[in-house]
């Protein structure tokens, strides 16, 4: 089932890696997570991973074509691309590519926030079943900001936090030092405050959007990754709860949490 981009306004609807190579972006993520993959609409240099035929991320070998950070990037749902593009000039944030439109159907943009976290947006269709925090989906985004409160005055004006009375809107809600976007009540995501370096030599210092992907077997995860190439970034524990941020072998952040299986 899909739907259009104007039902979930606000939401993160779609995430994908910009890859250098999509053969060998598949053979890493499909070791670590147990990805299968299929072409995708948007050309060979495309593809979905999917789990049990499920949609979960898209991989696209266009690091090189768009001359971009091999990065996990995610997308947001607009109702227009081209008047989302334009809230975000207007707001002080910058446009790398776009808005594009695709033979396929909708039109994407990738852009940056005033601090530089770079995300996109999305104006076309959308897979009903994707949503973050569901059973096969990544488990949240967390953006990695020097100030949350301003950076989700930002992100609002410019995705329409709040704006939404459907059954699709997104809420924000400010928690101690982090703001969490909600979608029907479901955390989706969370602004962090923190000290950032724009220039670090570390990425994961820098502003930027990082994705959490669940496995039942974190230990294990993290053992294929290294064994594909992969290395470990930060590791992070408490109470029960543990994640650790990795790169894949061209460099794009990730973070694994573990989360046991339960039944």
């Amino acid at each position: 089932m899909v739907l259009v981009a104007a039902d979930v306004i606000g939401a993160p609807c779609w995430l994908s890696l910009a890859a250098r190579g999509r053969e060998a972006a598949e053979r890493f993520y499909g070791a670590v997570l147990g990805w299968s993959f299929r072409e995708g609409r948007f050309g060979r240099a495309y593809s979905v991973a999917e789990i049990d035929g499920v949609p979960v991320a898209g991989i696209g070998a266009v690091a090189g074509e768009f001359a971009v950070p091999v990065a996990w990037t995610p997308y947001f749902a607009v109702d227009q691309a081209d008047e989302a593009v334009g809230r975000v000039r207007e707001r002080g944030g910058t446009v790398g590519v776009g808005p594009v439109s695709f033979p396929a159907g909708g039109r994407a943009a990738l852009v940056a926030d005033r601090e530089g976290a770079v995300f996109g947006v999305w104006d076309g269709e959308v897979l009903a079943e994707w949503s973050v925090g569901a059973e096969r989906s990544p488990a949240w985004l967390e953006l990695h900001t020097a100030d949350a409160f301003d950076a989700a005055l930002f992100y609002g004006e410019v995705l329409g936090w709040g704006d939404n009375d459907g059954d699709g809107s997104c809420d924000t809600s400010y928690e101690e030092d982090q703001v969490v976007l909600r979608r029907r009540g479901r955390p989706v995501a969370r602004l962090n405050s923190g000290p950032i370096e724009r220039a670090a030599p570390k990425p994961q210092l820098r502003p930027r959007w990082l994705v959490h992907f669940k496995v039942s077997d974190l230990d294990a995860a993290v053992s294929l990754a290294l064994e594909n190439g992969g290395s470990t970034v930060t590791g992070q524990e408490w109470g029960d709860k543990r994640q650790i941020t990795l790169r894949d072998p061209d460099g794009g952040l990730f973070t694994l949490d573990h989360a046991p299986t339960t039944g």
